[in-house]
């Protein structure tokens, strides 16, 4: 089925929000890319072709979409994109499953993952705040992505790793 772009997929699409540890760069991004289009070209669940997008971001987040209007994603079709990804995480140099990183943005701009005990850490210090923007990867669907991925910290589950005032 078509791989399409992702401003293309309707806002109740399925997408998983895959986050990079560390930055992936010009070298090892068009490894990634090429290998997940190469992928979503025959992706496909129970014999149907899926309707398919993916996105890249900030050197750090793989989107990958499934318009379901069409054809939904199953478990094994979705363990086919996990394994997928597995296979090239050596590749690029970083993860991309291993989840649980908390990321932010710092006060240059920079994307940083780090653990929540950090994060928990760096709002003590005071070195991040309600304000800082942080990245919820755990949006799942195409409409949260585009107005909940990156937002304040204090209007994202990110707001119970913070400091609060006594």
């Amino acid at each position: 089925m078509p791989v399409v772009t992702f401003e293309r997929l309707p806002d109740d699409a399925r997408v998983w929000v895959f986050g990079a540890a560390a930055p992936v760069d010009e070298i090892d991004a068009p490894k990634l890319l090429a290998a997940v289009d190469a992928f979503l070209l025959q992706w496909n669940a129970h014999g149907h072709p899926l309707t398919a997008a993916r996105d890249w971001r900030e050197d750090r987040f793989l989107i990958v979409g499934v318009d379901q209007r069409a054809e939904g994603a199953s478990g094994c079709s979705i363990d086919g994109l996990f394994q997928t990804l597995k296979e090239l995480e050596s590749a690029i140099g970083t993860t991309l499953l291993a989840g649980g990183g908390v990321y932010f943005r710092d006060s240059i701009g920079l994307v940083h993952c780090i653990t929540r005990q950090e994060f928990e850490a760096m709002s003590r210090r005071l070195q991040v705040n309600g304000d800082t923007p942080v990245f919820d990867t755990t949006v799942t669907t195409a409409g949260a992505l585009r107005t909940h991925l990156e937002r304040p910290a204090s209007t994202s589950w990110h707001a119970g790793l913070l400091q609060t005032a006594s």
